[in-house]
Formats: structure tokens, sequence, C-alpha cells
């Protein structure tokens, strides 16, 4: 049985962060493959509010061209109306004919909220899950219930952010070294951030 580990998230743009919690997370958890999964319209966030799914998808092509291990899906940006995690575990699961353990990587941060994600109760018993925290991390925050099905793992590359990327590129300051350089040229050709 293949084991798959699923990385959704913006990627408004995806940076070091990201790309580190993902090899991380694959070799902790011998992971076959990391894929990661760029949302269309997250539950939580006005679409407006984020730069077009084709460039964000393109982007995290770039990011994670040079390693084998990892692979971008469009199954979000493919599926209208908001991007549910649920729908997207059970399409993986469709796809490789449930021959699979799907290991669910997110921020902690995300599990603070898990209880108002769509069918969250459902959704945890599909696949186990992998929370990246900075050391130090408050984890009496996490909520009880979930505290004990979760696997914490602490990356310190997350202390880069893309709103702090956002930011940068808007106060024209540089992201050299935040995220790859494929993405930076990529966000200086087509302008993206600037106001």
């Amino acid at each position: 049985m293949k084991r798959l580990g699923i990385m959704g998230g913006v990627f408004d743009p995806i940076h070091y962060g990201h790309l580190f919690t993902a090899e991380e997370a694959r070799i902790e958890f011998k992971l076959d493959k990391v894929i990661f999964v760029p949302c269309r319209q997250p539950a939580h966030k006005r679409e407006n509010d984020l730069s077009a799914p084709e460039d964000r998808y393109l982007m995290t092509i770039l990011a994670t061209g040079n390693n084998s291990f990892f692979e971008v899906s469009k199954v979000e940006l493919n599926r209208p109306g908001p991007s549910y995690s649920i729908d997207t575990v059970q399409d993986f699961f469709k796809k490789y004919n449930s021959g699979v353990e799907i290991f669910f990587i997110t921020g902690a941060d995300a599990f603070l909220e898990i209880d108002s994600w769509y069918k969250s109760e459902k959704l945890i018993t599909l696949c186990q899950f992998v929370a990246a925290t900075r050391p130090g991390y408050d984890l009496n925050r996490l909520n009880e219930k979930f505290k004990k099905i979760i696997k914490i793992m602490e990356i310190p590359a997350l202390s880069i952010s893309s709103t702090d990327v956002r930011r940068r590129v808007r106060e024209g300051k540089s992201i050299k070294y935040l995220l790859p350089q494929e993405v930076e040229k990529y966000i200086n050709k087509k302008g993206l951030y600037r106001k």
C-alpha cells in the first residue's frame, strides 16, 4: 500500500516553509510521495483575496520541479466552489482504488479550527494528520480530541509566511532566499503582489 502525503494550501506564493515541511514529512513518515494541492477557493477566505488559480498552480509546479518525490495536483482547481479537504481525500482514494494510506499535512494552526472544517468528523477517520509547527509552539491550544490523533512535527522554517512574502513584494523589499528563485522570477515577470 502506498503512503501518500497530501499538502493542501493556497500557495500564494509557495515558499521554502511549505517545501521544507513537505520534505520533512516525506522522510519522517516514509511517504512514497507528497502531492501539493493548490485550492481553488478556501472555505474561510474570499476568492478575490487570492492570486489567479493558474498563477498559484504554476508557481507550485516551478517550486517542486526538482524533487522527484513531489507532485502537484489540479484536483481542487478543477472542482467548482469551495475546496473541501474531505472531497480531495476521497478523490485520491478513488484515484488509487483505496490502495493508499493518506497523510494530510497542514499547519498546527489549522487544527485550532478543525471543528469548523466541512465534515471534519468523517475526515479524521479517513486519513492520518500531520501537524507542522514551530519549535516552542503552545500545543495546549489544540483541541484535546484532535491532539490524540494528530502527529506533531516541528519545523523551524515555518517562520516564513506567504503573507510576509506578499507584503515584502508590495513594499519593494527582497524576497530572495524565502522561496525558490524560479518562483521569485515568476512573481516579478507577472507583477504579482505589487498592490
